[in-house]
């Protein structure tokens, strides 16, 4: 899982150097020729600039410096409170997620395919947190706070969906081996051993990459010359989008087909899987065997509502997006990755053991090392 994660880090600085020097060299029209256009036309300068796109002194940068970020509804009046209030979920979102990753790496008790995909849901958890939470809070403390670069809300975009998209893929992968697992016990060994495990996790993260570099790509393309108000909390395709001087008709199409239709796909897969973990598990004989199947799939169950139907609602219509369409993204991208290290550990009694004999052998090595009284 460590190599995993070193070449997805890899990939990720690789895409990261790239979205940072975005190609505008399809731009053709100047600023000037635009704000002429709109003093003879009278128009808004935003309805000519949609019209007529504008070439700025260098080929690769773009009439847009910075954005600002709106940030979430209602949080102006009491920033102070909020703030302390998303520092408290991001301390214990990092701190639940890496404990998780922490006890999954080091128990040898939990080597089970379930486990090797609970650490890179815990790692994944992790980082979608810190990428959009932090910005949170520095717009909380001071209206800078709000500023994001061009190239740094290209960096945002492209390392939330990127996570985000990869963790909606290992969710999938989760509940096929829940299937295995529960429906096909005797043919679970082989068709889910260490190598397929490895390689359904490399295909999770690899597919995350491309579809973060599609959208990244296709949405900094366009041409941004004002304004600069984005109405949400962090940088996403739906209110990025409406702030272009261009015809976004074709991102919005490959929006709705790339992530409408993979999020719903995916989710179709899980909720098809779990009609077939159903069944099995009402013709087990025994209530211990019952019980054991619906902790386990419920926990799973309940993480994958709370995050996949927040975001296709949101991707399917993404000419509403705005100040008040950061409601239910906060399900997915800041209360679920904390929700996660509990609903998982609360309900799996593996995981609490592991994280018993973690503690306590913390807490005997901080005896052993004290000096005498």
């Amino acid at each position: 899982m460590a190599g995993l994660m070193v070449k997805a880090s890899t990939t990720f600085k690789e895409n990261v150097k790239l979205f940072a020097k975005v190609d505008m060299t399809h731009v053709h029209r100047s600023l000037k020729h635009c704000k002429i256009l709109h003093a003879q036309q009278g128009q808004s300068s935003h309805s000519v600039c949609e019209k007529v796109p504008m070439e700025t002194e260098h080929p690769n940068q773009t009439a847009v410096s910075h954005f600002v970020l709106e940030g979430l509804m209602y949080t102006a009046e009491h920033p102070r409170l909020f703030f302390l209030l998303f520092l408290l979920i991001y301390t214990v979102t990092v701190t639940g997620n890496l404990l998780i990753l922490i006890t999954v790496g080091s128990d040898p008790h939990l080597r089970s395919p379930m486990y090797h995909f609970l650490g890179h849901l815990s790692f994944l958890d992790a980082c979608l947190s810190t990428v959009t939470v932090p910005k949170v809070m520095a717009g909380l403390l001071t209206p800078a706070g709000r500023l994001i670069s061009f190239e740094g809300c290209a960096v945002q975009l492209y390392c939330f969906h990127f996570l985000a998209s990869t963790e909606c893929f290992l969710y999938t992968v989760m509940a096929y081996d829940r299937y295995l697992a529960i429906c096909q016990p005797l043919h679970y060994p082989v068709a889910m051993n260490r190598r397929v495990c490895a390689g359904l996790a490399a295909i999770t993260w690899a597919t995350g990459a491309v579809h973060s570099a599609i959208h990244t790509s296709l949405t900094f393309r366009l041409l941004y010359c004002g304004p600069h108000l984005i109405a949400y909390f962090f940088c996403d395709i739906p209110p990025v989008l409406k702030l272009a001087c261009a015809d976004t008709t074709i991102n919005e199409l490959v929006m709705l087909a790339n992530i409408g239709i993979l999020g719903i796909g995916c989710l179709s897969l899980i909720v098809v899987s779990y009609v077939f973990i159903v069944a099995a598990v009402l013709r087990m004989r025994t209530a211990e065997g019952r019980r054991r199947a619906f902790s386990t799939c419920t926990a799973h169950l309940t993480v994958v509502l709370l995050y996949y139907l927040p975001p296709v609602c949101i991707y399917l219509q993404p000419r509403s997006a705005g100040a008040g369409a950061g409601a239910p993204a906060v399900f997915y991208t800041i209360v679920t990755p904390m929700l996660n290290p509990f609903i998982y550990t609360l309900r799996n009694k593996e995981v609490k053991r592991a994280l018993r004999r973690l503690l306590c052998h913390s807490s005997r090595e901080c005896q052993a090392g004290s000096p005498p009284p």
